[in-house]
């Protein structure tokens, strides 16, 4: 049964991986940090912080190595914190990120995902259960941590996404839905 729910995790993940890149086609640094009116954020805030949690779940929590983010030098990159993923910013923080550089972006999400899906690729039966924690939630394990933090997460900020696109009047994503 854990190979048939590690298959299925790795092409959900895939799917949503690929969700990802198609809603930031044609997206700009001005669009990408274009707060709604009336909003509490932009896209870049909701994309950098998925996107690096993503990178410290699987690869620091689960994995116990450096982040992608830290390996490639992208908060320097970025000019952005080299530990924050936005877990906890108020709502000023949030309301006030800026990120430079979509395109660069771009490629270290694309080595996350790249990694994350090796990782999950190699994940064996007796892994699914292997006890992980994650701060500030608990233990969990390796199967609930990558269904909750990873594809839940990831989905819902997805959704954040695209209805913010929306909102500064750009148009939405080709889901093939």
């Amino acid at each position: 049964m854990a190979k048939e729910l590690l298959d299925y995790m790795q092409r959900e993940l895939h799917s949503m991986h690929g969700l990802y890149g198609r809603v930031l086609d044609g997206l700009d640094d001005e669009q990408i940090n274009r707060v709604p009116d009336g909003g509490k954020q932009n896209i870049a805030f909701s994309l950098w912080h998925y996107i690096r949690t993503e990178d410290n779940i699987i690869q620091f929590v689960m994995q116990r190595k450096p982040t992608v983010w830290m390996e490639g030098g992208w908060d320097s990159k970025f000019g952005l914190d080299s530990k924050a993923q936005g877990t906890g910013f108020s709502d000023d923080e949030a309301l006030n990120f800026r990120m430079k550089g979509i395109d660069d972006f771009k490629r270290y999400m694309s080595d996350v995902f790249a990694r994350t899906e090796s990782y999950v690729g190699a994940l064996s039966d007796d892994d699914v259960e292997r006890k992980i924690t994650v701060r500030p939630l608990g233990e969990m394990s390796v199967l609930q941590c990558l269904s909750g933090m990873c594809m839940t997460h990831g989905y819902r900020h997805l959704g954040e996404i695209e209805f913010a696109k929306g909102l500064v009047g750009l148009k939405g994503s080709s889901t093939g839905i």
